[in-house]
């Protein structure tokens, strides 16, 4: 008797916690967001405090080290913490198990299509030698961890979050995307340039519209994370730097990465007016 009511106090919290995420409310997706970006970079801070010394500043990708301690590190600690706050709230199997993909068009497969001939164009313009192996593997291990935080963060978390509510899913994608896209205003805490940050927001707002197409077309968030892993690497890769764009060199291969992307961009918008339908999220908790 008494080891069962101590059971059920124990358990109280944890039904609690679960109960307040699964109140699905737009504003609990938005206060997701803002939380986690904080949590972020205050990892970075401690970080950055503790192997300061291993980081360049000026060239973040020039050696090992400063990949792993100023890029790898912080954004792989949020991918772990994310995913236990996922497991603590019960969503996991939400998140990424097998969506309905009711309501797919032919159309939306060009979102994960026209990611692919960027990726495909980054490769080919990027310039192999120039690189060490221990730099690929880590950029590539980047990749993996930005593809999982960002991926579990908007198109998951937020995504099911906001389907919860019971809106269209035109908002759903819409709102999702740009919260996606206002998480790297964080860019001007770097010192990059406002002018540099704001082509950066429009263009993740793009990417973020068609990973949300890509999970919705295929049914699954795992689709979104493998074309992230891939695009964030490949665009470094080939520009030579975290804040470089592969737009404005030249070459064929990058001629090619560039158009795809100011296609990505200008569809995602028009992708805005076609997306029909409404879905609702099972409420778990």
């Amino acid at each position: 008797m008494g080891y069962a009511m101590t059971q059920q106090v124990d358990e109280m919290p944890v039904e609690r916690w679960r109960g307040f995420f699964g109140r699905p409310a737009v504003w609990k997706a938005v206060a997701m967001t803002v939380a986690y970006l904080a949590y972020y970079l205050l990892v970075g801070l401690v970080i950055g405090t503790v192997f300061g010394d291993e980081v360049n500043k000026d060239d973040l990708l020039s050696t090992g080290a400063s990949i792993f301690f100023g890029l790898v590190l912080p954004i792989a600690v949020g991918a772990v913490t994310l995913l236990g706050f996922t497991a603590s709230i019960g969503w996991l199997r939400r998140v990424f198990g097998r969506q309905d993909v009711t309501g797919r068009r032919p159309w939306m497969w060009a979102a994960p299509a026209l990611v692919v001939v960027a990726i495909v164009g980054h490769v080919g313009a990027t310039g192999w030698n120039s690189w060490q192996p221990e730099q690929i593997a880590l950029i590539a291990l980047l990749g993996i961890c930005v593809g999982l935080a960002e991926e579990l963060m908007t198109r998951g978390l937020v995504v099911q979050m906001l389907r919860g509510t019971a809106r269209s899913e035109r908002f759903v994608m819409g709102v999702s995307s740009l919260l996606f896209a206002l998480m790297h205003m964080t860019n001007l805490l770097s010192g990059i340039k406002a002018s540099t940050v704001l082509v950066t927001i429009v263009y993740t707002f793009g990417f973020g519209v068609c990973m949300y197409l890509t999970m919705r077309v295929t049914g699954t968030i795992w689709a979104a994370i493998i074309l992230h892993a891939f695009t964030d690497p490949t665009t470094f890769l080939a520009s030579g730097g975290v804040d470089e764009s592969v737009t404005g060199q030249s070459g064929t291969w990058s001629l090619l990465a560039a158009m795809a992307t100011i296609l990505m961009i200008v569809f995602s918008f028009v992708a805005v007016f076609l997306v029909r339908g409404r879905r609702q999220a099972p409420v778990v908790g």
